[in-house]
């Protein structure tokens, strides 16, 4: 029997099962940190296999690499699978470089966005010298497939989204591939996984990532939602999405999710079965999710029964006060849009977690002091402000490279740390001190504080832990440079 090791490494951390951003969630000012799907797909897939299955989030609990190199020493893997981003590859790398000096004849998998559809430019970037596979597409649906096939000594060729060694070469496989199945997927190993870690943000208790949906048919020039997994919208039936929601529930006793799908809302008719099936089902009252939304399409009665079924949260990208920015970026919504959501919101009695983007090539600081104006007119419950990433293959990466003259990479950054080097009118220095002075200004007025502590919903748990957020976000944010 082999034993597979399934792993989030040492170090900062990041939401490394969200490989459309990748976000940093040490520095950020409201996230949390969500489920490590990304290997819980995997492992459930394997379940069925005969292998021994070690899985864990070293990050999430704050492990050091004594820990991994213990635990590897105690385990024995034939194979390393291990999630890594854009931000971290470095460390990433140096980590799977001990390991494989423990183990040498172990196997090593790398899933990341950083490698879909890679060139050999960018991989000669990186030291994948103790590498084996890499996986750029859907890991889920394709992670234990790639496992099976190493084993039984099969050519990886037609299983698409990865790269394989041949020859001393990098192939790759088909990246514009997706499968349309999504209610086939197993649900995560969640037995395998430290739920207690995944929480929901104001009340700490567990919250459990469902991923509903795939794919986005927007354009956004920064997003890697369309080229990872397809402009295609394709969702999970509402029925598998609600036994999903009942296992965690009568298994686990999770009653908070996290609705992942970049576009939750467009398909308001899919809203509706979902949630309707939630009111009729013995969940009804004993749940409570969040969900992201676009701004458009968006309808009254969709944020409805979307309250009705227990959400409480919906998270917009507001993007941006500028006209001019959210039409450059083709962001497909407007200022409107983004007063209309946040009126639909707040008459319903939903909480809003807004985010926005500041540092776009062409924006000067008027552009951030109308996104600054929107952030203070919207006055969402929770904000947070990215700096874009030019990420490779987005529209936003060649733009920034025909202006960089010795190019851009976003290897090593994050929405906090980005590689661009500013705009054109704006130095990277002065775009951190921005985000800096507008979360402190924001999350520190006497108006948000008053309006906390008077939240009817507030409970003493929620209290100290915003006092905990405050804390962190006077650390990351109070610099003054």
């Amino acid at each position: 029997m082999k034993n597979i090791m399934l792993i989030y490494p040492p170090g900062r951390v990041y939401q490394r099962g969200e490989d459309r951003c990748q976000g940093n969630i040490e520095d950020s000012a409201a996230t949390t940190m969500r489920a490590c799907n990304d290997l819980g797909y995997v492992a459930a897939a394997l379940m069925k296999r005969p292998y021994r299955l070690f899985l864990k989030d070293y990050q999430g609990e704050r492990k050091k690499i004594r820990h991994l190199i213990r635990d590897v020493e105690k385990f024995m893997p034939d194979l390393v699978f291990m999630s890594v981003t854009s931000a971290t590859i470095f460390g990433d790398l140096e980590t799977i470089n001990r390991v494989k000096a423990m183990m040498p004849d172990a196997t090593i998998i790398l899933k990341g966005a950083v490698f879909f559809d890679a060139d050999p430019k960018r991989l000669k970037r990186l030291d994948l010298h103790h590498v084996d596979y890499l996986i750029g597409g859907e890991s889920d649906f394709v992670g234990a497939e790639l496992i099976d096939a190493h084993f039984c000594m099969t050519s990886p060729e037609n299983i698409p989204g990865i790269l394989y060694r041949s020859g001393g070469e990098w192939k790759k496989t088909d990246f514009a591939v997706w499968d349309e199945n999504l209610d086939a997927l197993p649900f995560p190993a969640r037995s395998l996984m430290n739920n207690k870690l995944y929480t929901r943000p104001d009340t700490g208790e567990p919250q459990a990532t469902i991923s509903v949906g795939r794919g986005c048919p927007s354009g956004c020039i920064y997003c890697l939602t369309p080229l990872i997994s397809g402009k295609k919208l394709r969702q999970r039936s509402p029925q598998s999405v609600i036994e999903e929601m009942r296992d965690c529930f009568h298994t686990y006793g999770i009653r908070n999710f996290f609705m992942k799908s970049d576009t939750f809302t467009m398909d308001k008719d899919w809203v509706e079965q979902l949630c309707t099936q939630i009111l009729h089902s013995e969940l009804s009252g004993k749940i409570a999710w969040v969900a992201n939304s676009r701004t458009r399409p968006l309808e009254r009665e969709t944020l409805s029964i979307m309250k009705d079924a227990g959400c409480w949260l919906v998270a917009f990208g507001f993007e941006s006060g500028s006209a001019e920015s959210l039409e450059r970026m083709k962001k497909g919504t407007t200022v409107a849009d983004s007063f209309r959501a946040m009126h639909l919101a707040k008459v319903l009695g939903l909480k809003v977690f807004g985010f926005y983007m500041a540092g776009f090539p062409w924006e000067d600081m008027h552009h951030l002091r109308m996104t600054e104006d929107l952030i203070f007119a919207l006055d969402a419950d929770f904000i947070e402000i990215h700096i874009p990433v030019p990420y490779a293959l987005t529209e936003l990466r060649t733009i920034c490279a025909c202006e960089a003259p010795d190019g851009v990479d976003e290897l090593g950054s994050d929405y906090h740390r980005s590689p661009a080097l500013g705009t054109e009118h704006l130095s990277i220095e002065e775009l951190v001190r921005f985000r800096r002075n507008v979360l402190r200004r924001y999350y520190f007025r006497g108006a948000y504080i008053k309006r906390k502590l008077a939240d009817p919903d507030l409970t003493a748990r929620a209290f100290f832990r915003y006092v905990a957020y405050a804390a962190k976000l006077f650390r990351n944010v109070c610099k003054f440079k």
